[in-house]
């Protein structure tokens, strides 16, 4: 049963074995937003994640009523590497099957936690499939990653901690996914505080869940799509809506950009680093999605930090453009001596500086005697952009800006 006596007993459980994680008041954010912003740094959680609270609390739970026949889990990531850890701390076996496009870093880190891992299905659902028939067929215990009480309870012990250290929070905001996390902190806050709102908010990449709390009746998606991959759920489960519906005052949807620049702004502004699924709550915060009195006083969860490096570079190089911070331009000159010369000389002028450059003169494009430069510069806002633009107008030269 998920109660509040079942989340104080995850805790007692959870002691010395996870990092009570910095819940600290965030200056720029509380500036930017109008609200009064503390973040629960969960991506600072070992194994990068809070998954680790739910997993641990299930498993031990099993080793209590004698259930020491190994553990099998279907994940691609945080909760993979909860039972992995787990798992290890107990001395039992635990079997992980992920999606055969599971990323190698992620193979890996699963691996190195002591865990046996198994590859099958293009997709997670492929892969949760498999693994109810692996655990059934082999008598070992199935540890599901949200539509468990243990599991919720363990995940609830985020909000315990948060209300310890400020107790009179206006507001919580839960990344959501397959809805453990929330529900487990729903049930718990409310015990504790009925007057704190509870506030949802989830990828418009996976809405499974958005539409079900709308609807009050529990429905998948024909896809997914989201850099937030630790919420990238396709079908709401009734047990966790269930609680959803009766704790949570609102749901909320955040698109990939919205996502993308929160990452940014929480490595940039925050020194944080945090996957798409924990910068959700930031990004309905940056973007207004939030409908709370301002000057109210908000927690918001930063639910993990494991992001694949590749992702994060591509949402760097993006954030820079966008911004005005890195101009992408292809530039039309005569393929003779000295233009190229005089193009960098106007850049200089102007103080862009050059970060990447290509020459290509073969192009069935280009006319006879004409070249095509490729340059990403280094800028100073949308201002020093349009001088870089009036001075290569000025001296005559055709070109195009690459988004």
């Amino acid at each position: 049963m998920l109660d509040l006596n079942s989340i104080k007993k995850a805790q007692k459980r959870l002691d010395g074995v996870i990092h009570y994680t910095s819940f600290s008041y965030a200056p720029i954010l509380s500036e930017l937003s109008g609200y009064e912003v503390y973040l629960k740094k969960e991506n600072l959680q070992r194994t990068g994640a809070f998954k680790l609270r739910g997993a641990f609390n299930k498993i031990a739970t099993l080793l209590e009523n004698n259930r020491k026949g190994g553990v099998v889990a279907a994940s691609a990531g945080n909760h993979a590497q909860g039972v992995a850890f787990s798992a290890k701390h107990f001395g039992i076996e635990a079997t992980i099957v992920m999606p055969e496009s599971t990323p190698l870093n992620k193979i890996q880190g699963v691996k190195e936690l002591g865990a046996n891992v198994i590859l099958y299905g293009a997709n997670y659902d492929e892969a949760y499939g498999y693994a109810i028939d692996y655990a059934k067929d082999r008598g070992k215990e199935f540890v599901h990653p949200f539509t468990d009480d243990e599991v919720m309870s363990g995940q609830g012990t985020v909000a315990l901690e948060m209300l310890e250290v400020e107790p009179d929070l206006d507001a919580i905001i839960v990344p959501v996914g397959g809805g453990g996390l929330i529900s487990g902190m729903g049930v718990a806050t409310h015990a504790l505080n009925p007057n704190v709102k509870i506030i949802g908010v989830a990828s418009a990449g996976a809405p499974a869940m958005k539409e079900s709390f709308d609807s009050k009746d529990a429905h998948g998606t024909k896809s997914v799509r989201t850099i937030a991959d630790g919420i990238a759920v396709r079908d709401a489960s009734p047990i966790t809506l269930k609680h959803i519906l009766k704790e949570v005052d609102s749901l909320e949807l955040v698109c990939e950009d919205e996502i993308a620049s929160a990452i940014l702004f929480l490595l940039e502004k925050q020194k944080l680093l945090v996957e798409g699924a924990g910068a959700v709550g930031v990004a309905g915060l940056l973007h207004n999605k939030i409908d709370m009195p301002k000057g109210s006083k908000i927690g918001v969860v930063l639910s993990g930090g494991n992001i694949d490096v590749t992702m994060l570079s591509l949402i760097i190089e993006k954030g820079l453009v966008k911004s005005s911070r890195k101009m992408k331009l292809s530039v039309v000159m005569i393929d003779k001596p000295g233009s190229l010369m005089i193009f960098t000389e106007l850049l200089k002028e102007v103080g862009a500086n050059i970060v990447h450059i290509g020459y290509d003169r073969t192009s069935v494009k280009l006319e006879f005697g004409d070249a095509v430069v490729s340059v990403s510069l280094e800028t100073k806002g949308e201002e020093h952009q349009n001088e870089v633009r009036a001075i290569l107008k000025k001296n005559g030269f055709e070109f195009s800006e690459v988004q």
